[in-house]
């Protein structure tokens, strides 16, 4: 490559351009409105007389404060000109960076511009080629999971109902159903994490009455109330969370309440029960995947620890967050804020 073409030599090679423009404009300002030169020293014996065309009066503008106001103009347009060379190739990469959060695949950075741009637009590209490449080998691999766990699980389950000892039977099928639903909800949470969805404006009141109904449909406690405007969403990403946050609501405490706040820069989504609740000290590590309250690791209860996991994997991925309170009487409140944009 040649050392010229590099931001620093461009960043240089104006500064001085400027600063040489300068001093010529100074130099040649000076010979032209400068003061005049002293008159020759006349003979003693020497009647010359000096025509007036000869006498070069002073100029108003022979002074030096117009050469310095033009070299500072120029300096100022050489810095903002090399300030604007030096932040586009940032602006251009922040804004290839926030269209890959939102969307793996992405058309990649013009591999254009000096030699530092067009490295760190290569270093980009060769990085989000990797990504995708690692999310489509994943995906393989949870398919084939998915497929070859499921299938000698069917065959255990077909052998327990042979089993004569009714106790036994029983128990065998609880296990198989509780590796049957630890492997659905870490295949969703493992999906969760590879999904990618462009946005676009979506319902999201339609959504949530949608998915009271459906809860009501089969037998649960379930309200909404509130109303808001559509937003500029990811329509899975936010089923999904809702989902589980419902779910968790009416696992743990049998009830739930949904309320819509629409405010002018984000949403609030507010799912309430009056259950057990959750201790202070342990509303983040629920969070984490696979953990549970010791007072939910029992056959009973139905979950494997990731169902708020997912909530929040989908939030950050939504742009915005998921925090847990503790509801008014007793219980959780999930609180889901979504930016309007």
């Amino acid at each position: 490559m040649r050392r010229g073409d590099t931001l620093f030599a461009r960043l240089f090679g104006i500064f001085v351009a400027a600063i040489v423009l300068g001093h010529l404009i100074g130099f040649l300002w000076f010979r032209a409105y400068g003061p005049p030169p002293p008159p020759p020293p006349k003979h003693p014996n020497s009647l010359v007389i000096l025509e007036e065309s000869e006498l070069r009066q002073p100029s108003p503008l022979g002074g030096p404060l117009v050469p310095l106001l033009l070299q500072l103009l120029l300096l100022l347009a050489a810095a903002w000109f090399g300030a604007r060379l030096l932040t586009r190739p940032i602006r251009q990469l922040s804004a290839a960076a926030e269209r890959l959060s939102e969307n793996i695949d992405s058309a990649p950075l013009a591999e254009s511009g000096p030699q530092e741009v067009r490295k760190a637009a290569r270093s980009f590209n060769r990085m989000q080629a990797r990504i995708r490449e690692q999310i489509a080998q994943r995906s393989r691999i949870l398919t084939a999971v998915s497929h070859d766990l499921r299938t000698p699980l069917a065959r255990i389950k077909l052998r327990v109902e042979e089993l004569e000892d009714g106790h036994l039977r029983t128990r065998m099928s609880q296990d198989l159903g509780e590796m049957t639903a630890m492997l659905d909800a870490t295949l969703a949470y493992l999906r969760e994490q590879r999904t990618s969805e462009t946005r676009h404006l979506f319902d999201l009141q339609s959504l949530v009455e949608s998915l009271v109904e459906n809860a009501q449909d089969n037998g649960a406690a379930v309200s909404v109330v509130g109303a808001c405007l559509p937003l500029h969403t990811q329509p899975l990403a936010l089923r999904s969370c809702l989902n589980n946050l419902l779910d968790n609501a009416l696992r743990y405490a049998g009830h739930a309440r949904i309320e819509l706040h629409d405010g002018e820069g984000q949403i609030e989504v507010r799912v309430i029960d009056n259950g057990p609740g959750i201790p202070v000290e342990q509303r983040d590590a629920v969070f984490e995947p696979f953990f549970r309250l010791e007072s939910s690791r029992n056959r009973n209860s139905g979950g494997v620890g990731l169902g708020l996991s997912i909530a929040r994997e989908a939030a950050l991925r939504l742009g915005g967050e998921l925090l847990l309170e503790e509801s008014p009487g007793g219980g959780l409140t999930a609180v889901l804020r979504l930016p309007r944009r």
